[in-house]
């Protein structure tokens, strides 16, 4: 375990990665802890209580962050032979399903486009910027297909 200085520098990166979080993708702060948290804990595998405590979480927080987590695929539960506690660890692949899902919705925007360009009839100012918006969105879908990322 390190010092406390190091705990106090891991606990700040801890928290660059939480405003990340909210700042890119609107999640909650203690989200972005957690995840911050299960990339650097060592061992890998965290329990609630001890992810609470480092966090400065409340349980009931907690738990419903856990389970948000756990159901995107994000962390996983993690159980030890003989040990009736539950740990958490980050999945290996988390990051590569972040990015994934985001170019996923890339691509979902271009049938919603459409949908807007053929209600307003195919010509206008307003048809104009929804085409802007589609041809931005599929310019980096398609840069981010032609170099996929390596997992």
């Amino acid at each position: 375990m390190p010092g406390q200085d190091g705990q106090d520098e891991m606990l700040r990166w801890v928290e660059q990665v939480a405003t990340f979080c909210v700042e890119e993708w609107a999640l909650p702060p203690i989200t972005g802890r957690i995840l911050g948290l299960l990339m650097i804990c060592d061992p890998p595998e965290c329990s609630a209580g001890r992810i609470a405590e480092a966090i400065q979480a409340s349980r009931a927080s907690l738990t419903s962050n856990m389970r948000f987590l756990t159901t995107i695929g994000l962390i996983r539960k993690v159980r030890v032979p003989g040990d009736r506690t539950t740990y958490y660890r980050i999945e290996d692949d988390a990051w590569h399903k972040v990015v994934q899902r985001k170019l996923d919705s890339l691509g979902a925007f271009g049938g919603i486009a459409d949908e807007g360009v053929k209600l307003l009839g195919g010509a206008g100012p307003r048809t104009e910027r929804i085409r802007a918006a589609q041809q931005a969105l599929t310019w980096l879908r398609d840069i981010a297909a032609r170099n996929p990322l390596e997992r």
